[in-house]
C-alpha cells in the first residue's frame, strides 16, 4: 500500500525533501514504515530512534497500524525557547 512520510527540520535537510512516498505491505505498522524509510535514506537511521510519530493528527507509537494513503509525520526533537 502507498503512504506518505512527512519530514521536518533536520530530517528534511538530511533527506533533501519534505515528503517521501513509500510502498509498505498491507497491514503494516509505523515501525515497518520507519524501516522502509531507513532503507531508502540510510543517513536518517541514527535519527529515527528519537522522532515522535504522528498519524491523523495524533501522536502514535511504532505499533500503530497504517492504512492506504496515510500520511505519517516524523517530528524530531526540538530545542530552544526562552
Amino acid at each position: 500500500m502507498h503512504i506518505q512520510v512527512k519530514l521536518f527540520a533536520l530530517l528534511r535537510e538530511i533527506a533533501g525533501t519534505d515528503t517521501v512516498a513509500l510502498e509498505v505491505p498491507e497491514a503494516a505498522n509505523t515501525a515497518q514504515a520507519l524501516h522502509e524509510l531507513s532503507q531508502r535514506h540510510p543517513a536518517l537511521q541514527p535519527y529515527l530512534e528519537n522522532v515522535r510519530l504522528a498519524l491523523k493528527m495524533d501522536f502514535v507509537d511504532e505499533t500503530a497500524s497504517l492504512a492506504e494513503n496515510d500520511e505519517l509525520h516524523l517530528i524530531p526533537p526540538v530545542s530552544g525557547g526562552l
